[in-house]
Order: C-alpha cells, then structure tokens, then sequence
C-alpha cells in the first residue's frame, strides 16, 4: 500500500510492473487526479479513502514529502493492529515516527532512488530496534525488485541522502557537454563524449573492480591532457566545493528533522 501517489511512488510502480511483480498495488493519494494517472498507466488498485487505504495493508510505504508527513500520520489516527510503515521522507528520524505513531506499528525508513524506474535503483534502509527480521526480510525484498538494496545504520542515512541520487551524474553530464560545446563540440558529440567519460567509466570501474587509484593512474597520464585536467579541476576546489554542498543538503535533510 502505497500512501502518496507522486514521482518516488510513480517510479517504484514503474520499476515493479517491470520485475513482474504480481501482489495487487493499492494507491492512496488525496489528488483523484493523480490516483486515475497510476491506474490507467499501471493497473494499480486506487484506493482515495485513507482509513480505508490504511485498514487494508500490512506493509505501509509514506511517500510523501516530509512537510506533508506529520499531517498524514495526524489523519491515519490509531493503527490498532501490527503494521509494518516504511517512511520515505528525507530527514524524518525513526524517533519522530516513533512518536508520532507507536506500537503496535513497527517502522523503517528508505531512500530509493529514481533510477528504480528502470530497475537499477539503490535504496538504503534503516530499521527501528523493535521490527523482527521477518519484517525486516519482507522490506529488503520489496525493495531488492526495483534494484539494490544497502541497509545502514540510521545515523548514515542523511549521507547517504545527500550522496547517492542520480541528479550528481545528471548535473555533470550536463555541465560537461555544455562545457564541451563552448570548446566547439557538436551538441550531440558533446553529449556522447561526456556520457562515455561518466557512465562507461563507472561502469569499468563496477565491473572489473579496479581500485579507482589505479584507474587513475591508468587513464591520467603524467603529463598528458587527463592529468592536466584533473590537476586544474582539484586546484578550482572542485573537492571544497562539493563538500560545501553536500553539507548544505546534511542541513536541509536535518531541518526536515526539526520540523
């Protein structure tokens, strides 16, 4: 049961109608609107009465942005039997859920990535003490179909958050083939040589299990244009700089926290 009918959940369907996953999906979503987009493009159950929604599941996946969670919990009211809630909101501590709604709910929280779409997602689980490992199993499962799965202790996960989403691959292919461009390239041979450097290194790196080191040394040169580039990307405090954002994004993820 799905409760929030936006993009994370759009993506996560998407991602299990492709692994063929065959127990009934059921959606709530105040928006009508959008509860009728999932149905005619997934064939979810749609469900717009939230006690209804709530009544009917044993496993409760919160995909909702983290200023609407407290509301939604507010109008679930009391869970009078064993529930297991996965909460997806950034920066929403097990602690605060905890509170928020008690036993007999046993909660979890999860970060999937987008990319579960295609089934090549990453999602980091965390755990509250108390949820048994047959819960903790059926979570990892749910998830293991639209990709990998890592749990971690909660104290990493707002690193984690701040980390792992595809808008870091996505911002560098564009900023380098714009970048390429202004050098000459061809918008479409910009986008295939910054591709080519970003995804099929990775993928090099993923499969040959090459120490990242050695693929350095590897493809740098001493002397040679790589290296020349990488010297003059670390002397702009490109490291500085990215480690200025991502503690930007520790402190949003926190603020959720407080909120």
């Amino acid at each position: 049961m799905f409760l929030g009918g936006g993009r994370i959940t759009s993506a996560l369907i998407a991602g299990l109608r492709l692994a063929g996953y065959e127990t009934p999906i059921v959606v709530h979503d105040r928006h009508l609107r959008k509860l009728q987009q999932l149905k005619r493009q997934y064939s979810v159950e749609i469900e717009p009465n939230l006690s209804r929604a709530v009544g009917q599941a044993s496993l409760l996946i919160l995909a909702v942005r983290p200023d609407s969670l407290d509301e939604l919990l507010k109008q679930m009211g009391r869970i009078n039997r064993p529930v297991t809630a996965v909460s997806l909101a950034a920066g929403v501590p097990l602690a605060k859920l905890q509170t928020r709604l008690g036993p007999p709910v046993r909660w979890a929280r999860a970060m999937p990535s987008p990319a579960c779409l295609r089934g090549t997602g990453l999602t980091a689980v965390a755990f509250e003490r108390a949820l048994s490992p047959a819960a903790r199993r059926e979570v990892k499962k749910f998830f293991a179909k639209v990709g990998s799965v890592l749990e971690l202790p909660e104290s990493q996960f707002d690193a984690f958050t701040v980390t792992y989403s595809p808008s870091h691959g996505y911002h560098t292919l564009a900023t380098l083939a714009s970048v390429a461009e202004k050098l000459g390239l061809q918008r479409k041979a910009a986008l295939t040589a910054a591709a080519h450097a970003l995804a099929d290194g990775i993928l090099c790196w993923r499969e040959t299990r090459t120490s990242l080191r050695d693929l350095l040394d590897e493809a740098a040169t001493p002397g040679g244009i790589a290296a020349t580039v990488m010297s003059s990307i670390d002397a702009a405090g490109y490291r500085r700089i990215l480690e200025r954002s991502l503690r930007r994004g520790l402190m949003r993820a926190r603020k959720n926290a407080k909120n």
